[in-house]
């Protein structure tokens, strides 16, 4: 997006699967590409059991997702100088299903699921059309910028 925001990155693999391909490096160019302000993530890659209980104790969904974020500072009592704080779950067993079912390589989904949670921490949402094509837009214009094609052609 801009210059590079501070950034403090944990990158954890419960589920190992993706450790060798979806490297450290490459989640942190992908998170700082998507990056508006200072933040504080840890990007966390689990097995679909894992996912489904985050999703359902949560989000009161018994299934496993692709991406969840859980933004730990937004809201109104928010200093203006606070980084974004936040935990990106990334489900291995979704991303390589949705991967082969969207006929995209692990990498390329892998890198719109981070950028899409990265851009939810810091508050965009798809609640609504206006919202979504906003995200949408965002989404396209960083992962072009990173050499990845647009997530959302079919």
């Amino acid at each position: 997006m801009s210059a590079k925001n501070k950034l403090s990155l944990s990158v954890q693999y419960p589920d190992p699967r993706l450790r060798e391909s979806i490297t450290r490096p490459k989640v942190r160019r992908w998170v700082q590409a998507a990056l508006l302000a200072p933040a504080e993530l840890t990007i966390r890659f689990v097995d679909a059991e894992e996912g489904r209980v985050l999703n359902r104790d949560y989000r009161d969904k018994d299934y496993a997702t692709n991406v969840l974020t859980f933004a730990y500072n937004e809201g109104e009592d928010v200093a203006e100088d606070e980084p974004t704080r936040a935990d990106i779950i990334l489900c291995t067993d979704v991303l390589e299903k949705e991967a082969l079912e969207q006929k995209k390589t692990v990498e390329e989904h892998a890198a719109h699921l981070i950028v899409h949670g990265v851009l939810h921490a810091q508050g965009y949402d798809h609640d609504d059309d206006d919202e979504a094509t906003e995200m949408e837009q965002l989404e396209r214009d960083i992962l072009a910028a990173l050499g990845y094609p647009d997530p959302y052609a079919s």
